[in-house]
């Protein structure tokens, strides 16, 4: 397996930087989707369905004994593709050739290298099933995944298990970790406008100041996390913005606040919705406004779950593909979040973490991915097929 990973890398490598090059958003994946389904196609793949959630790739491959007959000989790989929009200063060779945009979180490494196993098992078929290899668009925020699941994914191609795998700043090229259990935060947050009556800064008794009613909402939800939430639970409450007022001598009449909040449990996160609901109905009849609180547009990403026995599987694998003393199994959870969580709410399954070396950290401009890792990650994915799907 080794040799012939290592024969395909240069072209791989390639892939990658050219994905780098032309960076594309959120559910806007022409080329990169065009590209990712004319190359399963020519991998001989059995049968590849794009425009699944907009434009999620779905390709199919069965194994040594033909297509799977149920769920349980099926198992989902999932890879993004998605960039971010952000001005590249990596100043890398291959940096991205679109103004505003990159791949500041490595979804064009991702993608490679679910390519690369995709070739490598087309040709082996060294499993017993049938795996469904996932290109997933929108994940920055977004929520793909659920896209995808909400185009009946699932329905067409129920599996027992589905598998992600990110890059991580920080951990030595090539290396593995993973978390178990709760691996990423949920992400959710709220607008608040407080309704007050404006006036002259000379006359407060003659307006309803919502600046301050705004201050007193700004330092109650932070005993929400320390007074509210149990304290072997992990979450964080932060408001992000707050905007109100012009004029030096002018008290206005509304102020507007952005608040986010996460945690690595579903009851957790309602508990602190509840109470943030609370304290700004209460506030705001305490102080003789109005305060109005409401979601964004974009869905809120619930907690990424790593289930016990994926994860073990997970791990077996890595340790197979790069050796035991370059895995981690007990890495601490990440505050930040991941929309494979929609897709392990449904099925089990693992997300796994390959490093990334010294690299600037995810969704910063000087970000690039390591073309190290590509060889150990298509060894990873190859060396989970086998034993997700054993002959």
């Amino acid at each position: 397996m080794k040799n012939s990973i290592a024969a395909m890398l240069p072209e791989l490598i390639d892939w990658r930087q050219d994905f780098h090059r032309h960076p594309e958003l959120m559910y806007d994946l022409p080329r990169t989707a065009g590209i990712v389904a004319k190359r399963l196609r020519e991998f001989g793949f059995d049968e590849v369905i794009e425009g699944v959630g907009k434009t999620g790739v779905l390709g199919i491959l069965y194994g040594a004994t033909g297509p799977a007959a149920n769920a349980e000989k099926r198992v989902m790989f999932r890879a993004d593709m998605d960039a971010l929009p952000i001005e590249e200063a990596s100043g890398a060779a291959h940096a991205s050739e679109v103004p505003g945009r990159m791949h500041a979180c490595g979804h064009d490494g991702h993608t490679a290298i679910l390519l690369g196993a995709a070739r490598h098992l087309a040709e082996t078929r060294a499993f017993d099933g049938t795996l469904v290899f996932c290109f997933q668009p929108a994940e920055e925020g977004h929520a793909g995944a659920q896209a995808m699941i909400d185009d009946g994914m699932f329905e067409r191609f129920a599996v027992k298990g589905a598998y992600a795998l990110h890059n991580w700043p920080g951990m030595p090229v090539g290396e593995f970790g993973v978390v178990r259990g709760a691996a990423m935060a949920s992400a959710d947050g709220v607008f608040i406008t407080v309704q007050g009556k404006g006036g002259h800064a000379a006359a407060p008794n003659l307006a309803r100041d919502p600046i301050v009613a705004a201050a007193h909402i700004v330092a109650a939800v932070q005993s929400i996390v320390s007074r509210v939430v149990d304290p072997f639970e992990k979450a964080v409450v932060s408001v992000t913005a707050i905007h109100g007022g012009e004029a030096f001598n002018v008290i206005p009449d509304t102020v507007e606040m952005k608040c986010n909040f996460r945690c690595f449990s579903e009851c957790v996160g309602k508990e602190i919705e509840a109470e943030l609901w609370r304290i700004c109905e209460k506030t705001g009849e305490a102080f003789g406004v109005s305060v109005e609180v409401k979601r964004p547009p974009l869905t809120p990403y619930p907690p990424t779950v790593n289930h016990p026995a994926e994860t073990e599987i997970a791990l077996a694998a890595m340790r197979a593909a790069v050796g035991e003393d370059r895995v981690s199994d007990d890495l601490k959870p990440i505050m930040g979040s991941e929309d494979f969580a929609f897709i392990l709410r449904q099925v089990p399954g693992a997300y796994v973490l390959i490093g990334n070396g010294d690299s600037a950290a995810l969704h910063n401009p000087a970000y690039d991915f390591d073309d190290g890792a590509i060889a150990p990650g298509v060894a990873y994915w190859s060396e989970l097929a086998a034993r997700v799907l054993p002959l």
